[in-house]
């Protein structure tokens, strides 16, 4: 059953999103050549404790890290580790926090120096459908006119969205009703009220949107090794435009 979020919860809620989108913008800025996907995660970790909220990502289902580091065409779920960022990356990064029992979830992918212009358009397209789709998530419209404005605009620049992982609904659980498709139709799928909160989250690859999960058990990658890009917001749906509770200055 989709979840109604009161006033109180909402900013709870809130409260744990702006933690994990702060975190996000500090970690984002020490993105570059030399430094491990470990260290970063390790910085995320030390960053969430000081402004009082813990991972949602450890412990859950034996997850052992804060973050989830995707490099290149890992599309998601990347493990933190010795691996160290090169030259031209491009590098997904996804926080969850919680505050007080609530939850915030966010992911932005970050070019790093000598990224090619293919990977930066790829970025720039895959930003894009997530303002898109945020744009549809307004009281009276469906899950599938998110679903659909995602789609419609990777698709019109080459590209192919996943159609095996999918947004989610959040709140009192890191994930909760509805799964949020990348792909879809205007008008199917529940219709989207006040008080929802929804983590909307393109995954966008350059080739083929057919994946595949790596022996380690986490790290989705792209079957046809091409990039791809991983953006997310939270968002509170209203009586107007949505409410986006993970976004900053700077992240937008």
């Amino acid at each position: 059953m989709i979840k109604i979020k009161t006033e109180e919860e909402l900013r709870f809620i809130r409260a744990a999103c702006k933690a994990a989108a702060e975190v996000l913008k500090e970690v984002g800025k020490e993105v570059r050549p030399g430094i491990t996907t470990l260290e970063l995660d390790a910085l995320a970790e030390r960053l969430l404790s000081s402004r009082g909220a813990t991972p949602a990502f450890k412990g859950y289902r034996g997850y052992k890290h804060t973050t989830c580091i995707s490099v290149n065409f890992e599309v998601v779920h990347g493990i933190p580790g010795d691996k160290k960022i090169a030259r031209g990356d491009i590098v997904g990064i996804d926080i969850g926090a919680v505050v007080s029992g609530f939850y915030g979830d966010v992911a932005e992918t970050f070019e790093v120096e000598g990224t090619s212009k293919e990977a930066i358009r790829l970025l720039k397209v895959a930003k894009e459908c997530l303002r898109l789709g945020i744009e549809k998530a307004i009281e009276g419209n469906h899950l599938g006119d998110i679903s659909s404005a995602i789609e419609r605009n990777a698709k019109a620049a080459g590209y192919s969205v996943v159609r095996d992982l999918f947004g989610h609904g959040v709140g009192r659980a890191l994930h909760e009703d509805p799964l949020i498709p990348n792909f879809g139709s205007p008008g199917e799928g529940p219709e989207l009220k006040a008080g929802m909160v929804l983590a909307i989250e393109p995954m966008v690859n350059a080739g083929r949107c057919e994946i595949e999960t790596l022996a380690d058990g986490w790290t989705v990658v792209t079957r046809d090794r091409s990039l791809s890009a991983h953006f997310e917001h939270t968002i509170a749906v209203t009586a107007g435009a949505p409410e986006i509770m993970t976004s900053l200055r700077g992240l937008k």
